[in-house]
């Protein structure tokens, strides 16, 4: 008779099972650690709550580094979205970003599918209430009934759950999402612990019964003809895809909302929470930009097997009769029946200087925390955020160095740096200006920037190691022969980087180059190499000068206190954030160079400055 395996004894646990908690769990799983998920509801895991769109603007470039590294969104993407499209297709290609419609039903059933046939991964539906921790260390928790869990580490990936609040109007109901209950225990046990916990908002808007919507006054929005995928796992898009459509606002529907602003809880004073300022409520809209005529509307369908259509940017909480007068007066909407209202939700998120770079807690080793947790907003920053906690999670179980992407080498980086360095007023998402080196970290070239780091901690598998060696060899065989063959005296890859010549005009000079078959996706990566080239010297300089103040180390146990040449605004934010390195200690809000200078000339006292190697 075999061994009798303890059902409540893990490696890894993982509180939560949205976009955070599927990445979190799924990485040490695959990293060969026995990994537990524990949710309030198994049906819901990897729910879209919200828009079931991933990617967009800077969120598309992080999906295909999650994928890059061996994450789950860009093929669970790319198996069940309904529409593609290149965000930035007139813009540089830094600036392209891919977006995808979901089928919001499809993506959770696989998502759900997906930790169900992972080795070494366990799901079970359960009720967190408190977290154990001996000895200032986290070493399990306990869950409603008073079963006890048992792990090296835990990742906390709440969501909007925590204390959670749901406004409509006047009326207020505890959930963390339309039909959902809200996580009330585990936000005392962080208090207990010495967490300092704060309050956010997010709003949804209303779905709408597509039979009762007049698509011939719309303006339809079709996918891409050829459709860019996310995973670097797939070759082409093979299902068909389905129109959006358009329409918008109009001043008669301000109106509306400008004469019952008293009813809406962000305006009545009944919700005092920040929202997320890039994606605003209707009536944020109404109230900041009073000279706009219109907000456009984007009608997305939520699924293949579902008439329910969200309605992208009207968001609000805005009172069910003031919903019901407003839907009518929008052009196509005119019979539209509501399938669901719009609401605002409250919830308690932890201000993330309280974290490493690691995304493990600094007041209890072994904790972690990813997603809405840490303030940010977006499936796609929270499934970042869930991998690297993750993959840091199994490598603290297995006594390894930690994984860290610094801000030269991914969004992801950017992400984790600008949480625990800068803090966070306001819910976070990521924009392509807040990436310095963007012209390096761009979607297209992501599997060449992070699958060697997936594979070193050991979540990519053979398979996805194969397809990248493959690309890679390609892309450096097809380099190596443009620069190597010349025209005129110069290299065909000096001619690819005139503005004006295309891989055509190339192949049309030397035809040779048609006759060996290069991928496109080869050929696009080259190309792209070549009209960047210069750009990207410049920026690989800015990145080495980066680099060597990222290698000087800061002690952790500096007294910053001792040092009475700082200002006290600066004292207080080292002593709060407790910068790694002397980059990071200069990206801390509301310390100015003076202040590195001084924390500088201290640090040379003490004798040499350690580096990242020593």
């Amino acid at each position: 008779m075999g061994k009798t395996r303890d059902p409540y004894q893990f490696d890894v646990i993982v509180v939560g099972a949205g976009h955070a908690g599927l990445e979190a769990a799924l990485a040490p799983a695959r990293m060969g650690l026995r990994t537990a998920l524990l949710t309030m509801n198994c049906d819901t895991v990897g729910q879209m709550s919200c828009n079931p769109a991933i990617g967009g603007v800077a969120k598309g470039q992080i999906v295909r580094e999650v994928d890059a590294l061996g994450g789950a969104m860009g093929v669970l993407t790319d198996a069940t979205a309904i529409q593609f499209r290149l965000l930035n297709r007139g813009k540089g290609a830094a600036m392209h970003s891919p977006r995808a419609q979901c089928d919001k039903k499809a993506y959770q059933f696989l998502a759900k599918l997906t930790v169900e046939r992972q080795p070494n991964l366990t799901l079970r539906q359960e009720m967190i209430e408190t977290l154990d921790v001996v000895d200032g260390r986290i070493v399990g928790l306990r869950c409603r009934g008073g079963i006890v869990y048992k792990a090296g580490a835990v990742v906390l990936t709440t969501g909007t759950f925590l204390q959670a609040l749901m406004h409509t109007g006047e009326e207020k109901t505890v959930g963390g999402r339309g039909g959902d209950v809200a996580a009330l225990g585990l936000s005392q046990s962080l208090r207990s612990l010495g967490f300092e916990l704060r309050r956010f908002k997010t709003g949804t808007p209303p779905r709408i019964n597509g039979r009762t919507i007049d698509f011939a006054k719309l303006a339809p929005q079709p996918g891409d003809a050829e459709p860019v995928p996310f995973s670097f796992l797939t070759d082409r898009i093979e299902q068909p895809q389905m129109e959006c459509h358009i329409t918008a606002t109009n001043p008669a529907v301000h109106e509306i909302i400008r004469a019952n602003l008293h009813r809406a809880p962000m305006y009545s004073g009944q919700i005092q929470s920040t929202g997320p300022r890039y994606c605003p409520s209707i009536e944020d809209k109404v109230v900041r930009f009073a000279d706009r005529e219109s907000h456009q509307i984007f009608l997305e369908p939520e699924g293949r097997n579902t008439l329910e259509y969200y309605c992208n940017g009207i968001s609000t909480s805005l009172p069910r009769d003031i919903q019901e007068a407003v839907i009518p007066m929008i052009p196509g909407l005119e019979n539209a029946e509501i399938m669901r209202y719009g609401y605002a939700v409250e919830y308690d998120f932890a201000p993330p200087e309280q974290l490493t770079a690691t995304l493990e807690t600094k007041a209890v080793p072994g904790l972690f925390f990813a997603g809405q947790i840490n303030g940010t907003t977006g499936y796609e920053e929270a499934a970042a955020q869930g991998l690297i906690a993750g993959i840091n999670a199994a490598l603290a179980v297995k006594g390894e160095p930690p994984f860290v992407l610094d801000r030269s080498s991914a969004y992801i980086g950017v992400l984790i740096d600008d949480l625990v360095t800068r803090g966070v007023d306001e819910p976070y998402r990521m924009f392509t200006s807040r990436a310095e080196y963007r012209l390096l970290l761009r979607h297209d070239n992501a599997d060449l920037r992070l699958t060697e780091s997936g594979r070193r901690v050991g979540l990519v598998d053979d398979a996805r190691w194969s397809r990248f060696e493959a690309r890679r060899d390609a892309i450096n065989g097809l380099r190596d022969r443009l620069t190597t063959t010349r025209r005129g005296g110069v290299s065909l890859f000096q001619v690819l980087r005139r503005h004006e010549t295309t891989w055509s005009d190339l192949v049309d000079l030397a035809p040779e180059l048609a006759e060996t078959g290069w991928p496109d996706d080869v050929v696009g990566q080259v190309v792209i190499e070549a009209k960047y080239n210069g750009y990207v010297g410049r920026q690989v300089e800015q990145i080495e000068r980066f680099r060597r103040l990222e290698d000087k180390t800061i002690p952790g146990d500096l007294d910053y206190g001792a040092i009475h040449q700082l200002r006290a605004e600066a004292r207080e934010k080292f002593e709060r954030v407790r910068p790694q390195s002397l980059g990071q200690a200069g990206r801390i809000s509301g310390v100015n160079p003076a202040d590195l200078a001084t924390l500088l000339i201290h640090l040379k006292r003490r004798g040499p400055l350690p580096t990242q190697d020593a």
